[in-house]
Order: structure tokens, then C-alpha cells, then sequence
């Protein structure tokens, strides 16, 4: 089967910084004893704001001097299928990509985030100022956005595509940071309740209350409820989650306040097959794991007994096709994850000049992943019950608290901030077999709910984890138009790992990594400036230098130095020839914003070193697996983006993004020589092109938005390429509101909000996510998903 895409429905429609309408976000919200008031920024300190007046993404405003930064509002967020992730919002950006095997964005094993070349492990990322973490699959030291917060909660994101930002808590801002802020309860009892149904049986609840001001100091809360199921588009089994979030706001005084916020998150997620080219073009894109089909685990089994040579054998039709029959599919696979976060937020103005802001938190989890495999680890093929198939199962138990502080003075023309961040974790993970039954003989392990006795051990670890930065930081405006910034931000990571469990014959060694890695940078510079000429133009600069701490994951579950067997981190290790990836990021640009046209030009340039990659071969159920240095990364791109109002409620914008992201060397691997110098960086792309035409009239709204997606390297050689694709969806919303005005008994009642999508509108059929189980040196490989076919949603939502 070949990979179809068709031509797009609105190639002329264009995208990128996103205008459509002149508008103010507050970046912080100054606190007053009632209500709440937006900054009123100066020329230095104003950001690029993202809304969607015309539920079309769109870009208004200037840079800051800490960084290139874009606002996006809850309207953008809002114009999307309720339930998705908000980074599908931020994938409409220039130089972001998102993928992910469903349209909604929210299976986390299928999920792939991308700005500028960076992957979402190396990407800073914060709730309400509370970290959360390397972003990877089941992070140790923080969770997925989707977990730690409802999208219909989020008030705004703050973008920085730069590498500036030292006042983000974070060990892996190599690329660029994501702050993600909560809105804050309203001033008067209210609340919503919306409902969304959908392809593949979709149903996405949400339910909020408001307390509104509950005495003279403006005290108040909000209390929401999510909930989102839907089955699988290929394939059986569905994709749950449920999420309870809560907030108290305090106000004290005049100009401070004191917040909390809590979250409960509760995720069952079946996963789609991960799947090669040779499993593509000789069965097709509809292949999956067997569970939720009819005789399923009956399926499973034969193909067990066929792998290991036993009587009984049998491949399902259109098996015997395929290079790897066995690997084709199993039984199931799937994710588990409870989550516990909270976090208390105290913003004192101590003088008029001085301010204090602190965050303290603590979050809890326990997760899951699983597959059945049809390769027990015995000589004689079997588990000792007979049966030829067990579930081997990951455990993570993790938990973590710390704090944020810091000051921010104003005095003559310098915004002055000095902070600290310090963090601890502890994690127990490891690998468990559990017997599967003899066909005919009991029920299949329910690898979602509670689990039997675990029939073996097959690997354990433990990590234990300080971290400590630091920042100081100014900013000189140095007249009204022009200012500079200057800071500094210094980091310290020490991890331990201790090997708890293991069996050599399943994992292939006889110790797994054991030791103490530490991430050590006592000056890393960040350098910025902003310059406004004339009345619509704009110029800026940034200028800095990150690390991010070694990556921290379990035996053969990333690029860790903990992922390897004992004697390989020795050698690399010991050795010291896996050091901390490090770069220089240097970033230009120019902008000119007006009522009708919106423009804007953004070049950057990356020297990216000891880049670390997990690279992997063999079986997929337990491949070979090692974590390398590929050298480094020279990456050079620009962002250039039209935004066109020709009159109210109509916007026309566009952004195209080109990325030369190539390995500076040749990696040597086995006594072998890959030619991977030159080549494009695996999973991103070169190219992308991204429209939105979007039109407002009255109380109706509707919007249509495109991308290419251009050509990805499949291995680090570029022997094998993932093909481009066009992807188009659309949506319309209609409000009725103040409903008082048509039955007085409606008084309360504050809107009744309609709205549809479609996505995928041309039924595309695309490959979506790549390199989820690791990326090979050359040749075909087991490590990619099929993207979501077209697919249909309706939401009714009210508000009192």
C-alpha cells in the first residue's frame, strides 16, 4: 500500500504569526482585592498576542525583551473538538509540530511534540509556575499537560520558540519553554456544562461551578469535572480518561494574592499498533492490535504458538505476507496513569517597587504500560502454566515536590529578578510478568484494571533525584522604544539509580546501569534586545546558551544513561563519552503589525551538541537497545508569515517554515560507519505550510485550516523517508446568548454555544508519529502510527 494525500482545499488560504485582530492579553494579572486587572505593558515588555476573534488563530503585537514570546488565548483553544490537546493548538503555530494516532491529540504514547527542531523532552514546560518535567512517556519528574490540567481550565499560554527564558523551572529548556496558566475562578456563582459527541462513539463531559466572590476580600473557587471516552478508530478498545481540577484564589491587600490549585487525573488508553513499511505496504494502514475483535484472544494465541514453533500455530489472514508475522500485532497494548498534583502560589508586593512570587508543590503518580507479548522469556517457550503468551507490564511509582522563589525589583529604567528553583524525586519502576491463560481455560488479564501476582520480576530500578537552579536577570530599557536584557541562569542535577531486579535471560545482561550521573552549568547567558522604529515596525535578537540535564528513564526506555546495561554505561559513562546536551541558540527578527496586514520574518540559527539518541534494532516486544552520542546538530531556519484583514470578522493568514536541522558527523556503531552527516535530523521535517481562513459575522463563526507537511527521515541515514502529506480540517460555532431576552425564566442563563468540526476533511491517509519506539541507523523499523482518518464531532455547551 502506498501512503495517498490529496491536494488541499485551500492552498491559497495562508498562516503563520498569526493577525487577525488587535488585541490585549494580560501576561500577569495584577492582583486587586475584587477584581482582577491586566497589566499595562511597556514598549519592552509586550508580547506577541494569539486570539481567535475570528476563530481563526491569529497573531497580534510586539516581542519581549526575555525572549520571542506569542500569548494564546482561551478562544483558541475553544475553536478546537472539546477534549483535545492544547498542544493541536500550538501545532497550528510556524516551526511546532504535533502528532499524534487520534484526532484528539490525547494518546500519550502516540504524542510527538516538536518546536524547531526540538523535541518535547528538551522543551520547558509549567503549570501555573509548578514544572512539569521532560514531557517523555511516563516522565519522572512530571506529567503531560493533558493530565495535569482540563483544556477548557487553561486561561492562556505563553510561547517562547527562543532558548531564552532562565526563570522557567526547567532542566531541558534547550528549545524553548510553554507556560501554561489556569483561569482564574470568575467573581460571580456561575458555571458550564457541555457535552460532546463523535466519531468512534466519542462523548466528552465537562462540567464547572464557579463559588463567585464569597465574602469582602474576594475570596473565591471553581470546582470542574472532566470526562472523555471514545473507542479506537482501527482496531477494538477505547481511550479513557477523567480529570477533576479545583482552584482558590485569595486576594490580600491591595496588590497581592495567594492561589491553589489542584488535580486529580484518572487515564485508560488502549494503543494503536506501532507499525513498519513492510507491514504498511503489504497489509495496510487498517492493522492493529486484536483486542475488542471478534475471537481476539484466540487470534493472539495461535499467533503465540506459531512464533515459538508449537502445535496449534496459525497466522491471522494476511500474516504470512509480512517479514515479521509475529510482530504484526498482539493481543493489546496500553497505558495506565493516576496522577495527583497541587500547588500553592503566594504574589506579594512588598513595596511599590518590590515584589515577591513563590510557588510551592508536590504531585503524585502511578503508571502503567503494557503489552501482551507472544515471546516468553523460558527456553521451551512457554510459561509455566503452558501458555505461550504473558503480559509484561512496567510499573512507575513516582513521586516528587519543591518550591519556586523569587524577587522582582523596578528601579530606575532596570526590571530587575534574581530566583531559585529546587526539586527532589523518588521513582520505583520496573518490568512484570503475568501469566496469560491456556485458551479455553480463563479470562484473558484485564491489563487496565487490577492485576494477579506477578508471575516474575523481570527488571527493576530505583532513581533518586536533587535539582537546583538559579537565574538573575535585567532588563534596560534603555529609551521607550528600545531595551536590552541580560541574565544569567545556573543548574544542578544529581541522579542515583540502583538496579532492583533482574533476569538475565529476558532483559540480556547480567546488571543493569547502577550509578550516580550529575548535569553541572554554573553560567549559562541569555542575551536579548527590542527595538520599535517607526509606528509599525519592530526589530529583536536573542542570544543564549541551555543545557538539559541527562535524560532519566528505566532499562531500554529512552535515551538515558540508566537505559543501558552496566558494562555499556561503564564504557560510556566512565569513559566520559556521553556528556549533557548542550547549544548556542541565536535568533533575529522583524515584525510590522497593522489593522489590515500583519508580517513578520523570524531566523534562527542552532549549534546543538552531544545530541543523545536511543537507538534501537530487533524485536519490538524487547529489542536491542543503545543510547548514543551522535555528535552535533547544526540547525539553521526561518519563519516567515502574512496575515491579511481586508474587513472586520474576515482573516487570511498564512506561515511557512523551512528547518536545515543536519548531523555535523558520521556515527560509528558496531564496527560500522553510518553516513548520517548531512542528513536531515530524524522525525521533523524540513518544510511546513500552515492556512487559516477564518470569518466572524454576528454570533456565527467558522474557520478552515490546512498544513503540509513536508518529507521526515525515517533512520538517521535517510534511507528510508516518511512521505508529506496535506491535512485539513474545519469548524463552525453559533452562540445564543442572554437567553433572558427570549423567556425571562432563562434570565440566568448566560449562552447556549453550538458548534461542529470535521477533521481530516479530505480523509487523508498519513502517517502521524514516528520514531516512538526509537529511530534506526538505516532500514526498516517497527516505530511509526497512522494518523486519525476524517472524523466528525458536535458540542452543545451552556453557560450560567
Amino acid at each position: 500500500m502506498q501512503i495517498r494525500y490529496r491536494p488541499c482545499l485551500v492552498m491559497a488560504i495562508s498562516l503563520l504569526g498569526f493577525g487577525a485582530q488587535a488585541a490585549t492579553t494580560p501576561r500577569h494579572p495584577v492582583r486587586r482585592p475584587i477584581k482582577s486587572k491586566p497589566v499595562v505593558a511597556s514598549h519592552a515588555q509586550r508580547a506577541v498576542v494569539i486570539r481567535s476573534g475570528n476563530e481563526a488563530i491569529s497573531v497580534t503585537g510586539t516581542h519581549r525583551s526575555r525572549g520571542v514570546e506569542e500569548v494564546i488565548d482561551a478562544k483558541a483553544i475553544q475553536q478546537e473538538t472539546p477534549g483535545t490537546s492544547v498542544l493541536k493548538v500550538l501545532g497550528k503555530l510556524p516551526g511546532i509540530m504535533l502528532q499524534s494516532a487520534d484526532s484528539q491529540g490525547v494518546d500519550i504514547w502516540s504524542q510527538m511534540f516538536f518546536m524547531h527542531g526540538f523535541l518535547q523532552n528538551q522543551i520547558g514546560m509549567t503549570l501555573d509556575g509548578i514544572p512539569l518535567g521532560d514531557q517523555q512517556y511516563h516522565s519522572f519528574n512530571g506529567l503531560n499537560v493533558i493530565n495535569a490540567i482540563a483544556s477548557e481550565n487553561i486561561g492562556h499560554m505563553v510561547v517562547s520558540q527562543s532558548a531564552g527564558a532562565e526563570e522557567i523551572a526547567s532542566t531541558s529548556n534547550l528549545g524553548g519553554s510553554i507556560e501554561y496558566f489556569s483561569s482564574d475562578p470568575k467573581h460571580k456563582a456561575g458555571g458550564q456544562i457541555a457535552q460532546t459527541f463523535g466519531s468512534s462513539m466519542n462523548m466528552h463531559t465537562f462540567i464547572r461551578f464557579d463559588s463567585g466572590d464569597l465574602n469582602k476580600t474576594g475570596t473565591r473557587m471553581y470546582a470542574s469535572y472532566m470526562r472523555n471516552d471514545l473507542n479506537k478508530w482501527k482496531g477494538g478498545a477505547n481511550q479513557f480518561m477523567q480529570q477533576v481540577n479545583a482552584k482558590i484564589v485569595q486576594p490580600v491587600g491591595q496588590e497581592s494574592q495567594i492561589s491553589a490549585i489542584f488535580d486529580w487525573g484518572d487515564l485508560d488508553q488502549y494503543q494503536y499498533q506501532d507499525m513498519s513499511f513492510n507491514m504498511l505496504d503489504n497489509y495496510g494502514s487498517s492493522l492493529d492490535n486484536f483486542i475488542g475483535t471478534p475471537n481476539a484472544y484466540a487470534k493472539a494465541y495461535k499467533l503465540a504458538l506459531a512464533a515459538n514453533g508449537k502445535a496449534g500455530g496459525a497466522l491471522p489472514a494476511g500474516f504470512s505476507k509480512l517479514s515479521d508475522p509475529y510482530d504484526a500485532a498482539y493481543y493489546d497494548g496500553g497505558t495506565v496513569e493516576r496522577d495527583y498534583l497541587g500547588g500553592l502560589n503566594m504574589d506579594f508586593a512588598l513595596t511599590s517597587r518590590l515584589r515577591w512570587k513563590s510557588t510551592v508543590y508536590a504531585q503524585g503518580q502511578y503508571g502503567r504500560g503494557t503489552w501482551t507479548s507472544p515471546y516468553p522469556w523460558y527456553s521451551n517457550g512457554l510459561m509455566p502454566n503452558g501458555s505461550p503468551l504473558f503480559d509484561q507490564i512496567t510499573l512507575e511509582r513516582a513521586q516528587r515536590g519543591g518550591f519556586t522563589s523569587a524577587l522582582h525589583y523596578n528601579i530606575a529604567h532596570n526590571d530587575l529578578s534574581v530566583g531559585v528553583w529546587y526539586e527532589h524525586y523518588h521513582v520505583d519502576v520496573g518490568r512484570n510478568a503475568y501469566e496469560e491463560p491456556v485458551l479455553g481455560e480463563g479470562t484473558p488479564i484485564n491489563s487496565m484494571g487490577s492485576l494477579p501476582d506477578p508471575t516474575a520480576r523481570l527488571w527493576g530500578e530505583t532513581f533518586s533525584s536533587n535539582s537546583f537552579t538559579g537565574f538573575v536577570q535585567d532588563t534596560y530599557h534603555i529609551l521607550p522604544n528600545v531595551s536590552l536584557h541580560f541574565g544569567f541562569k545556573s543548574l544542578w542535577q544529581s541522579v542515583t539509580g540502583n538496579q532492583t531486579a533482574n533476569i538475565p535471560a529476558y532483559t540480556g545482561t547480567n546488571a543493569i546501569a547502577s550509578g550516580t550521573v550529575t548535569t553541572a552549568r554554573a553560567f549559562l547567558p541569555h542575551i536579548s534586545g527590542d527595538w520599535h522604529f517607526l509606528k509599525h515596525h519592530e526589530l529583536f535578537f536573542d542570544v543564549a546558551e541551555n543545557v538539559k540535564s541527562f535524560p532519566i528513564s528505566g532499562y531500554k526506555g529512552g535515551a538515558s544513561p540508566f537505559a543501558m546495561t552496566q558494562s555499556a554505561y561503564d564504557q560510556t559513562m566512565g569513559a566520559g563519552k556521553m556528556k549533557p546536551e548542550t547549544n548556542w541558540n541565536f535568533a533575529v527578527g522583524y515584525r510590522y503589525i497593522d489593522r489590515l496586514l500583519n508580517a513578520s520574518l523570524y531566523a534562527y540559527h542552532t549549534n546543538f551538541h552531544n545530541r543523545l539518541q536511543q537507538i534501537t534494532s530487533g524485536s519490538i516486544t524487547n529489542p536491542y537497545s543503545a543510547v548514543m552520542n551522535v555528535g552535533g546538530v547544526t540547525m539553521n531556519g526561518v519563519d516567515a508569515g502574512l496575515t491579511i484583514t481586508p474587513f472586520k470578522g474576515l482573516s487570511l493568514t498564512n506561515s511557512v517554515s523551512w528547518n536545515h536541522a543536519t548531523y555535523d558527523e558520521n556515527v560509528i556503531s558496531d564496527n560500522k560507519t553510518y553516513a548520517i552527516a548531512g542528513q536531515q535530523i530524524v522525525n521533523y521535517p524540513r518544510f511546513m505550510y500552515k492556512a487559516s481562513l477564518g470569518y466572524t459575522w454576528q454570533d456565527l463563526s467558522a474557520h478552515i485550516d490546512t498544513m503540509f507537511m513536508g518529507e521526515r527521515n525515517y533512520t538517521y541515514t535517510g534511507d528510508l523517508t516518511v512521505p508529506s502529506y496535506w491535512l485539513t480540517s474545519a469548524g463552525a460555532q453559533y452562540h445564543l446568548r442572554n437567553l433572558g431576552q427570549y423567556n425571562r425564566h432563562l434570565k440566568a442563563l448566560q449562552d447556549l454555544t453550538f458548534s461542529f468540526n470535521v477533521y481530516n476533511l479530505t480523509n487523508t491517509t498519513y502517517i502521524a508519529t514516528t520514531g516512538e519506539n526509537g529511530n534506526a541507523m538505516s532500514g526498516d523499523d517497527q516505530s511509526f502510527l497512522i494518523g486519525a482518518p476524517r472524523q466528525y464531532f458536535g458540542s452543545i455547551a451552556l453557560t450560567f
